[in-house]
């Protein structure tokens, strides 16, 4: 395909298994340049060597941003205080984090001069719809590419955008053995896929990253106290920090004793149901 002066599109880039391959994807079909943008929204060591990787996979350029603050403060504290919770048990991990990712994502776009955004979410799931009305409140001029809504588009099982990976030299994570899709931040973390498909099944130990399992746990009681002005979290254990260290202390708390762990079956709004395993220790805030 032939460029034209301007073929910049801003991808939303996790490093994840669906980012990795729709980069170069992207560019063999589309023939764009691709900027990855990844946010900084707490994932921690799932963002080493992320620039590099965007790279190797065909980006022309990776932009990171640190968006923790901002998270934390005009998002998580907000929906703690209004005591937003979905389905009785999901405590929102990902919802709340697109509209903020979609955000600074067309602000790259237009900063970049690129004409487009691009997202990863699947063409059955809840993530396209937050992504791309986010994209249309804010810039209604930017061309969104969801490539899953491409028929072009062949890599829709895990097993064929890991084959796709490998014959492109991309560096993943994941295995046709270790094939859980997972979504991580300071809120949360949640896990679909392999044994989880079967409502049958109970989510096997090798599932949890950031918790223990239950059976794991120790036995004995850990107590926190957390202080809390006009509602917002100020102190844990009488010491004011910031928040996003008072999440980031709780979540390794929680983690040791196993808090937080919710098995959750998701009505999408395309009508169809889907279960996951979602992990938020620091839950104690909720309570």
């Amino acid at each position: 395909m032939a460029k034209s002066s301007n073929n910049k599109v801003v991808l939303a880039y996790s490093g994840g298994l669906d980012t990795s391959v729709i980069l170069p994807w992207l560019k063999e079909t589309y023939g764009y340049d691709v900027i990855a943008f990844a946010a900084d929204l707490g994932q921690q060591e799932e963002l080493t060597g992320i620039k590099k990787k965007a790279i190797q996979s065909g980006a022309v350029k990776c932009i990171v941003k640190d968006l923790r603050k901002e998270f934390v403060t005009e998002y998580l504290w907000p929906m703690l205080k209004s005591g937003a919770i979905y389905e009785n048990g999901y405590l929102l991990g990902t919802s709340i984090a697109r509209p903020l990712i979609a955000k600074h994502q067309v602000l790259v776009a237009q900063q970049e001069g690129a004409i487009g955004v691009a997202h990863g979410a699947t063409g059955k799931g809840n993530d396209q719809v937050r992504f791309e009305l986010t994209y249309m409140a804010l810039d209604p001029s930017l061309k969104i590419i969801a490539p899953w809504k491409d028929t072009r588009f062949e890599l829709t099982s895990r097993e064929a955008a890991i084959e796709y990976a490998k014959e492109h030299n991309i560096p993943i994570d994941q295995s046709t053995t270790k094939i859980y899709s997972r979504d991580r931040n300071l809120w949360h973390i949640s896990h679909e896929g392999a044994e989880l498909e079967d409502p049958a099944n109970e989510p096997l130990d090798r599932l949890f990253v950031l918790s223990n399992p239950v059976t794991k746990a120790p036995n004995k009681p850990e107590y926190v106290v957390i202080g809390f002005e006009k509602g917002i979290p100020v102190s844990l254990d009488g010491k004011k920090i910031d928040g996003v260290k008072i999440i980031e202390q709780l979540n390794k708390i929680g983690g040791k004793h196993a808090v937080g762990q919710a098995d959750v079956v998701e009505n999408r709004l395309v009508g169809i149901k889907s279960r996951e395993n979602n992990c938020r220790q620091s839950c104690s805030l909720r309570k």
